[in-house]
């Protein structure tokens, strides 16, 4: 809280100081629900009041993880194919010692095979201000994308075996002097193997712009966060910025050396009668401009993509991407859950409908040219999320984009 015994508070300032201090004790993420209330003791002092409801901090997951970027591309371009599945077990303690230390577990087999442990203490000293991170992981894969086609297609290299090993270990250290702003330096040494026939002519000699399938390296990387929302898992009011640095390879140009900014500000809007709207922007440049292709990800990858556009990957070395979204609160319901507990005796559902304008721009080299890269994206459309327990949102989407495209798509 940002709130201590023997400050002075302005009655007029009074229900503000008290919803920020809610929403720092709520983004711990350790707590269902929060209440902070005050409670008069004299004519100008009052005690504040903590009600909160902790979450469920163990859970033992069933894994079923898709090849493929997306489930629409596995459902669609795939035909929802099992072969395309990896399974397994995927272990979460979320809050080991009671300082929000969260150690995670994997263990998955299948299409592909990764075993890895990550463990996070964010808060080690008196003060709360520093915490550590440690990882590592071995990861395997019977197919990996050699290059993207004049469509924006990924074409895959394959065979009977799995074609890319991977085993890496990781370290970061965080550092927080103030609620909103945190500072995180990390470390990660890599290996990486691939088949040699990948690097051969007759597919990518590029990959790694170098004659060796194996590669090792170190990744450095500096990332500054201000954050200062009311739901950090899914905000409604505020804004957040990000900064980050990362050095791929000690070395300054060849193989797969790189160096990558990347920034990104997103502001939250709330008004009366349960309207919300937010902008969000994020850049990201890679430097020297001629990478191989395994430094060739731009938008389609992971959270970085323009709506519409899910089935496509645009590599390049830049690229930006607006999102602009419009939603409205129009239900909100508790299903019983029959248990004997006063924090998990119903199930929460929340249901925002929402309209939404993403635009996105990726700069690559002439060699890596297609049919989507060095030109203005666009698109647009509506959709529903819904948000039940743990903050847990599905979004359905239906959109249309520069190609006059439109699908209806899924993400969670």
């Amino acid at each position: 809280m940002q709130i201590k015994p023997g400050d002075s508070i302005s009655i007029n300032n009074l229900f503000e100081e008290l919803n920020k201090a809610h929403d720092y004790i709520y983004n711990t993420t350790l707590f269902i629900s929060v209440e902070v209330t005050p409670v008069l003791i004299g004519p100008f002092d009052f005690d504040i009041n903590v009600v909160v409801k902790e979450r469920w901090y163990i859970f033992p997951i069933p894994a079923f993880q898709l090849a493929d970027r997306s489930f629409n591309e596995w459902f669609v371009k795939y035909k929802g194919s099992l072969n395309r599945v990896s399974y397994g077990l995927r272990f979460y303690h979320f809050n080991i010692s009671g300082r929000n230390d969260r150690l995670s577990l994997a263990v998955i087999n299948g299409f592909t095979r990764n075993i890895s442990l990550l463990y996070k203490a964010p808060y080690t000293n008196p003060a709360l201000s520093d915490g550590v991170t440690f990882g590592s992981g071995f990861l395997q894969t019977r197919e990996i994308p050699y290059k993207t086609d004049d469509k924006n297609n990924l074409v895959y290299f394959k065979n009977e075996d799995f074609v890319k090993n991977e085993w890496y270990v990781t370290g970061a250290y965080s550092l927080r002097r103030a609620i909103k702003k945190k500072q995180t330096f990390s470390i990660t040494f890599r290996h990486v193997n691939v088949d040699d026939s990948l690097i051969s002519q007759y597919y990518d000699p590029g990959y790694f712009n170098s004659n060796s399938p194996s590669q090792n390296f170190i990744e450095l990387s500096y990332t500054l966060q201000f954050i200062d929302v009311d739901n950090i898992l899914y905000p409604l009011k505020g804004y957040s910025t990000l900064f980050s640095l990362t050095k791929r390879g000690l070395q300054f140009k060849g193989n797969i050396n790189s160096f990558t900014f990347r920034t990104a500000y997103n502001k939250y809007f709330s008004y009366n009668y349960k309207w919300y709207s937010s902008i969000r922007l994020l850049g990201q440049v890679e430097l020297p401009f001629k990478q191989p292709y395994y430094n060739q990800r731009a938008l389609g990858y992971l959270n970085d993509y323009v709506r519409g556009d899910e089935y496509f990957a645009i590599d390049g070395v830049a690229f930006g991407l607006a999102k602009f979204d419009l939603k409205k609160q129009f239900f909100h319901f508790n299903i019983p859950t029959f248990l004997k507990s006063n924090t998990y005796n119903k199930l929460p559902f929340t249901l925002y409908a929402k309209a939404f304008l993403d635009g996105g721009y990726v700069f690559s080299q002439k060699e890596f040219d297609s049919r989507l890269n060095n030109c203005l994206l666009y698109s647009g459309g509506v959709g529903i999320d819904i948000i039940t327990l743990y903050d847990f949102k599905l979004s359905i989407e239906y959109s249309f984009n520069q190609l006059k495209q439109k699908g209806l798509f899924l993400h969670n």
